[in-house]
């Protein structure tokens, strides 16, 4: 029902060369949503199962999402999706449609992290319709088209190990087959396929959750068919960057235990990898005799994300030395900042300009001192800091650039996604599509836009944020 450019991300369309002038095709519109195909186009969904919350809840997708079909690009071969475009065979009963409200956050998410410099899933356009949906509310209709080498997930997996159909095994066996050839062709001359597969993506897990702690990123719906074979960040629900820093804060409103909290992401990471080796199992012979095999796959992820972590909180703190007991400096900062709330990413950002050659009490240091309650105990931190950057020989001008290229100055709060929310609704896009262009250089303070910067309003912890989309 007459579609209608919200965005267009004509950055990505030049990197899969595609013409940035793609909104003015009106045939261009009516594919992207998933209203006609282009020549040479058969779309098609993907079934998938997967763990909720941590409990097996069988055949989840997909719904929603319509694949249009594979392209060519400097990049290498990419997959182009729709989601939202209307019921697909797994649809179960329901419309396969999302909503302008769930769609305008996902596409400036997507190019917020790709703009992080961290592995996601990005957003070539978003289309709006007035077509009513109806969720806890009647709604209007969107649709993103995403891109990404591949779409698959964990839950592909677990769908196949656990189907029971006749033939599922060799399912199982083609979907690995067809992945290492695909995305892990340096693993095609492996012992056993599944358990290079298996050690891969543990690799790719353990530094994905690394980036996301390292910004404040939580994703709020970490199920098992949330989870990249790839190690993007696939999905965005009710994902949000923490504001005032809580390690437990509970980003989805749906999450009524905090399994999803930003504390828990590494834990659940590893949880997660660990039902993909249970779907793997039949692949892997060699366990039937001896677990050990796969458990010691596992058992990497416990040395490749602390040791991912540790060099992501090193660079956020602009040390150039590795030392031992680095991970201990950074958990003693955010434990300061949990202590008083501090804004994640103001502290962050702020601390690059931190004089380490005058007292932390000095007034050239209030700016990053004074977001602190407890102000003896940044001071006693920041000694240590000073003592630290002083061992390594460290000026404080370099330390500052360096900090600044990994420190951003701009992240997707959810108050900022609200506001574009709102007026998209009024029919309003300019919003929508001065945030995409913010978020694409978030290290790099943009003139006009300090309020993006700064702290969030009040009003903005009232935002709540579910599954619901």
């Amino acid at each position: 029902a007459m579609p209608r450019w919200v965005a267009l991300n004509q950055g990505l369309a030049r990197e899969l060369e595609w013409p940035e002038a793609l909104h003015q095709d009106p045939q261009a519109l009516h594919v992207f949503s998933g209203n006609a195909i282009w020549p040479g186009m058969s779309p098609f969904a993907s079934v998938y199962s997967g763990h909720q919350f941590g409990v097996w809840a069988g055949q989840l997708g997909d719904g929603r999402a319509l694949l249009l079909g594979e392209i060519d690009s400097p990049a290498g071969p990419q997959e182009v999706q729709l989601k939202g475009a209307g019921a697909t065979p797994y649809s179960r009963r329901a419309d396969g449609r999302a909503v302008l409200r769930s769609s305008i956050r996902e596409f400036l998410c997507s190019e917020a992290m790709h703009g992080l410099g961290i592995p996601t899933t990005r957003a070539l356009s978003l289309v709006a319709s007035p077509q009513p949906v109806r969720r806890e509310t009647i709604e209007t209709a969107a649709v993103v088209t995403r891109v990404a080498p591949s779409f698959i997930r964990f839950g592909h997996f677990e769908h196949f190990a656990h189907s029971g159909e006749e033939g599922h095994h060799e399912a199982l066996k083609a979907l690995v087959d067809f992945v290492v050839s695909h995305h892990y062709p340096e693993l095609q001359g492996a012992p056993n396929r599944a358990l290079a597969l298996l050690d891969a993506v543990v690799a790719r897990t353990a530094d994905l959750m690394a980036h996301w702690q390292s910004v404040g990123f939580c994703h709020g719906v970490m199920n098992t068919d949330n989870m990249s074979i790839l190690g993007l960040t696939i999905d965005y629900g009710p994902f949000g960057f923490l504001d005032a820093f809580d390690p437990n804060h509970i980003c989805n409103h749906s999450d009524d235990h905090g399994r999803y909290s930003w504390n828990n992401q590494p834990q659940i990471g590893y949880w997660n990898l660990r039902a993909l080796a249970q779907a793997l199992l039949p692949l892997i012979p060699e366990a039937k005799d001896d677990s050990q095999i796969v458990i010691d796959v596992l058992q990497t992820y416990e040395q490749r994300f602390p040791q991912a972590m540790r060099a992501r909180w090193r660079a956020k703190l602009g040390l150039q030395a590795e030392q031992e007991d680095d991970g201990k400096l950074a958990v003693e900062l955010l434990q300061a900042m949990a202590a008083g709330k501090a804004d994640f990413t103001i502290t962050f950002r702020r601390l690059g300009d931190f004089r380490s050659d005058v007292a932390p009490d000095h007034p050239a240091n209030a700016p990053v001192r004074d977001l602190f309650l407890d102000r003896a105990a940044f001071d006693a931190w920041a000694l240590r800091y000073s003592e630290r950057l002083k061992a390594e020989g460290s000026v404080d001008a370099e330390r500052a650039a360096r900090m600044r290229r990994v420190n951003p100055v701009y992240v997707l709060r959810n108050h900022m996604a609200q506001v574009a929310i709102q007026r998209a609704q009024k029919g309003d896009y300019s919003e929508v599509q001065r945030l995409y262009l913010l978020l694409q250089t978030p290290f790099d303070e943009q003139p006009g836009a300090e309020a993006d910067a700064g702290f969030p309003p009040e009003w903005a912890q009232a935002i709540e944020v579910s599954c619901s989309s």
